[in-house]
């Protein structure tokens, strides 16, 4: 044979030929080595302040909102949290051996066949999507978690001004302090978004198919089911409940660590000199403990957070204290996860968005390459 002819012959072009999935004008991590940014904006100027709904219309909506448009966008939110009778009903048929993460994938890929997306696929109409889930993941964990055990069959609608207090309101069945529900603000904005994680890469693969919003999160859930991924502030949680105090901690957490052992929480991909994220959600975890006048579990946390950095030099990731705040208010450890989801879902959405505009992609003019340099100014003082 000739070399022409042996030699193999170009692939054709496929559907996603040329499609970029490096750029994106939502966030970015790590660029000084521990920090993040969303839109802009550094997450520490706000993590502790600013409400989630905020930090949602930021995402998907593109801008911070005034006070009146976040006061219109949570009485949106408020009026989208019922489930549809055929939703409620696929929920039921659901275990309540299965879960929870598969609870939340069902529920989406129910909620988008009762409530399917139009065909073209419009920004608004994504956007509108985008809030109708947020507003009602936790309306769907929770109907399903109360059927499932007690076979009793919940109202999902609440008076809560937040996405947070609604799910802490179905969970446990009344009001949530204000200190709680400040927590999951504080949570659910820490975990909203992360520039090109697994789950996000996948939501935007997806989406680049042409296929609809619902089929895109469905596939981010998934990704983020896989213990590489999620699941991290879960196995935390389990690895911190195994010990009597913190010098039981550090003397088994020691051994484990001569034994070459990988102990989850710790490290992260992109940070190098730490989780921007951690520094905030420990002292969440600190004030909370305080407040129960608990301090066993944090204590062990930080004892273990201080022998990872003194025999390891590896920082603690906002799932090591994100387990002892979720713990401290009561929420099971499997719904961990789960929690992690209501938030992401603003990013992946807002991926998902970027990824359709002008049918290109990214809009041109839309990557975020400046310095990070937009200031936080607070609801209070913004007009």
């Amino acid at each position: 044979m000739s070399e022409a002819a042996a030699a193999p012959k170009p692939k054709k072009s496929v559907a996603l030929s040329g499609v970029p999935a490096g750029n994106t004008a939502l966030c970015t991590v790590g660029r000084s080595g521990n920090d993040l940014h969303y839109r802009g904006y550094d997450i520490l100027d706000f993590a502790d302040e600013a409400e989630f709904e905020e930090v949602a219309y930021l995402l998907v909506h593109e801008k911070l909102p005034d006070s009146g448009e976040l006061a219109a966008y949570k009485k949106k939110l408020r009026s989208l949290r019922s489930l549809p009778g055929a939703v409620k009903t696929a929920l039921e048929a659901v275990p309540a051996s299965a879960h929870p993460m598969d609870v939340m994938r069902t529920g989406v890929s129910a909620l988008g066949t009762v409530e399917p997306e139009q065909e073209d696929h419009s920004v608004s109409g994504a956007r509108d999507i985008a809030d109708r889930l947020m507003a009602s993941l936790g309306s769907i964990l929770l109907y399903w978690h109360h059927y499932s055990r007690e076979h009793r069959r919940i109202e999902v609608e609440t008076d809560d001004d937040s996405i947070g207090a609604h799910f802490l309101h179905l969970l446990h069945g009344k009001p949530p302090s204000a200190e709680w529900v400040r927590a999951m603000h504080t949570s659910l904005i820490l975990y909203a978004e992360h520039e090109f994680n697994a789950s996000t890469f996948t939501c935007r693969v997806i989406a680049g198919t042409g296929s609809d919003i619902y089929s895109a999160i469905c596939g981010g859930i998934g990704a983020l089911r896989g213990p590489k991924h999620g699941g991290a502030n879960e196995f935390a949680f389990e690895v911190q409940s195994r010990y009597l105090d913190a010098a039981e901690a550090e003397a088994d957490v020691v051994r484990r660590l001569r034994n070459k052992e990988i102990v989850i929480g710790f490290g992260h991909p992109v940070y190098t000199t730490g989780d921007p994220r951690n520094q905030v959600i420990k002292e969440v975890a600190r004030r909370l403990s305080k407040t129960q006048k608990e301090m066993k579990l944090f204590d062990i946390a930080e004892r273990l957070e201080q022998v990872m950095w003194r025999e390891k030099r590896m920082f603690a990731n906002l799932d090591w204290y994100s387990a002892v705040s979720y713990h401290r208010m009561g929420v099971p450890t499997a719904m961990f996860t789960p929690i992690f989801v209501i938030s992401r879902t603003s990013g992946w959405s807002a991926h998902i968005i970027e990824q359709r505009i002008d049918g290109k992609i990214i809009r041109p003019g839309a990557i975020y390459t400046g310095p990070e340099d937009r200031k936080w100014v607070p609801l209070k003082e913004r007009r």
